[in-house]
């Protein structure tokens, strides 16, 4: 079976340090092209015009992701895009009826939905094992006051909520199978950047509820957990997975081990296959932009709190 050859918009750190490193293993995908304003390859549009490329990998600030996809798929190239997908659920529709219209393939890379461990987690949470799953709770935070970060510039979509708060929120979606019926949440923003440094929000779904805080300004550290009317589950590290050493998850008084993966490596070959086999890709985009509208509610919330 043949590699679907990606090229890469732009020069960012994950793509630079994670992604690419991780395609490079990959058995389904191999990266070809990296497109750069400041030089290497060449312009984002000489990437999309280059009939030799497959599919692009969209790694640029959230606020360009929805208008570079959609060039993409409008130049026939199938997208594996960076969450969050994009500044609004609204603007998530855009790039669905871009999907539609071009009958590209789109997926938002939420690496760590595909990592064993989650899929583990997942599947025990869903078996019955810990009883009836009820609540899922995590925290996940680093320090961050870099005024030229994109992560703290507002127009560029940047925020503990953005950044972070996309992960518990999807995460807990797919263990509850289920959309919120209702959102609370308060922020806290940087002064002087305007973005929310510090965000706590509560999800209520029809079976239970999620608790999660993010944070740009606090001490790195993310944990997430899983409790059920008969047990829990603890995910160690659950979004940043290491792929250099073991993961561990916690069951009750137990402990599973996941062999070193990398869940780039991971993701890659799942988007590449999905296009190959023409499947489903691993995130499609009517999760994103449900994930999306969680994320709009959950800024009205907080805005309504003042």
């Amino acid at each position: 079976m043949r590699k679907i050859r990606w090229g890469v918009l732009g020069n960012a750190k994950i793509a630079r340090v994670k992604v690419i490193p991780a395609m490079q293993h990959c058995e389904f995908a191999e990266v070809v092209a990296v497109a750069s304003r400041d030089g290497g390859y060449g312009p984002y549009e000489k990437l999309l015009a280059d009939p030799r490329i497959d599919a692009i990998y969209n790694p640029l600030p959230n606020h360009l992701h929805v208008p570079w996809s959609i060039r993409a798929a409008e130049a026939g190239k199938h997208v594996l895009c960076e969450k969050p997908i994009a500044m609004t659920a609204a603007e998530a529709r855009e790039l669905i009826a871009a999907r539609d219209r071009t009958g590209v393939k789109v997926g938002e890379a939420f690496m760590s939905r595909t990592h064993p461990q989650w899929i583990r987690a997942r599947e025990i949470a869903r078996s019955g094992e810990i009883g009836e799953v009820r609540l899922v709770s995590g925290f996940f935070g680093y320090f961050n006051r870099d005024a030229n970060n994109i992560r703290n510039k507002v127009e560029m979509g940047g925020g503990a909520l953005m950044d972070l708060g996309c992960y518990p929120i999807t995460h807990s979606r797919w263990i509850f199978g289920e959309e919120p019926l209702r959102v609370g949440a308060s922020m806290e923003r940087d002064p002087e950047f305007g973005t929310d440094r510090l965000t706590s929000a509560i999800l209520d779904f029809p079976s239970g509820r999620c608790v999660f805080t993010v944070a740009t300004q606090l001490v790195w550290y993310q944990r997430m957990h899983i409790l059920g009317t008969k047990g829990r589950i603890e995910i160690e590290i659950p979004f940043n997975a290491p792929p250099d050493r073991p993961t561990r998850i916690f069951v009750n008084d137990s402990v599973e081990e996941f062999p070193v993966c990398d869940q780039y490596t991971i993701q890659a070959d799942l988007f590449s296959r999905a296009i190959l086999e023409n499947g489903e890709v691993p995130v499609p985009l009517e999760d994103a932009e449900k994930n999306m509208r969680v994320i709009d509610r959950i800024r009205m919330a907080a805005n309504e709190r003042g």
